[in-house]
């Protein structure tokens, strides 16, 4: 199976209109957003507490003010902090955004290589940054282009994208150099992505480390480094998840819910599923139904 056989499924982009917004509620909205990657740049910018992130080997607590500059193909994921709730607008945006697709000097030194990793800045970018009022004047201007998904205003945000870049690209403090240690996110990225297809199936430790070409002990260590959770908790994660949504988005019978997302015991199901939100399933269903609509309905707005 290809790299783009086994990227995230859901198209952010096309050749119309180039990027997808997103304002991310966690854990109203979501539980949490589990390990994933696409070929797209993202920005997330925390407007509201604060959340636990993981980009690439990198885990920090992110809190409001804060601005994340995501590669291409860099897994990552978000989570709620002990107790709390995170809300971060979220531009996911095609490469060809910032003139990817040109043939200047431009694109051949300073952007392409952060198409192809070759250069990094910084993933996380706080008030510490030599430009950190610039830069969030220039993503609070991004955001605020792409909330009415208009035509017009797609040409600031171009602009304000590449004032972006320039500036993260000429601040000393945003520059990053790769080390040459283990990345433990790429040495479990092939069990990553058998997970998030086949979480409905009856998946084992074994089986895993086996797809990783590790021992099993030395897969649990990594993963472990590389997600922040064991593979049987991140496994419950996906399965847990794909369950808020299908309740709250569908009208399908709870004990069918539960089959679907590899519980094969209804009373387990609820019971763990209670223990993870703190309610019972049908209780759930009834009070996040209209809200997980709305949102959902406006993503699928911006990405269609």
């Amino acid at each position: 199976m290809s790299n783009r056989e086994k990227e995230e499924r859901r198209q952010h982009s096309t050749s119309f209109i180039p990027y997808s917004y997103y304002e991310c509620r966690i854990p109203h909205y979501f539980r949490n957003v589990p390990m994933h990657w696409h070929s797209e740049f993202e920005i997330n910018y925390v407007v509201h507490g604060e959340g636990e992130f993981i980009c690439g080997n990198d885990r920090f607590v992110a809190r409001r003010g804060e601005i994340l500059v995501l590669p291409p193909n860099m897994l990552h994921a978000a989570y709620p902090s002990a107790g709390g709730e995170v809300t971060y607008q979220a531009l996911v945006f095609h490469p060809v955004m910032l003139g990817a697709n040109t043939h200047d000097r431009c694109t051949a030194e300073c952007i392409r290589p952060l198409v192809n990793g070759t250069m990094r800045v910084s993933v996380r970018i706080g008030e510490d940054a030599r430009q950190y009022v610039q830069m969030r004047e220039a993503v609070e201007q991004i955001f605020a282009c792409v909330t009415g998904l208009r035509p017009l205003p797609d040409l600031l945000l171009k602009s304000e994208l590449m004032r972006m870049f320039w500036l993260l690209e000429t601040d000393e403090t945003c520059l990053r150099r790769e080390d040459a240690g283990i990345d433990y996110c790429e040495t479990i990225r092939p069990a990553l992505e058998y997970m998030v297809k086949n979480f409905r199936e009856d998946i084992t430790v074994a089986q895993l480390a086996g797809l990783t070409h590790l021992s099993e002990s030395y897969f649990m260590s990594c993963f472990k480094k590389a997600v922040g959770v064991g593979a049987i908790g991140y496994l419950a994660q996906l399965r847990m998840n794909a369950a808020c949504e299908a309740l709250a988005c569908t009208k399908e019978q709870i004990s069918e819910i539960a089959l679907a997302c590899g519980y094969s015991n209804l009373s387990n199901f609820n019971r763990q599923f209670k223990k993870v939100t703190g309610f019972a399933p049908k209780t759930y269903r009834e009070q996040n139904a209209r809200q997980w609509s709305a949102e959902l309905l406006a993503l699928r707005r911006h990405s269609s």
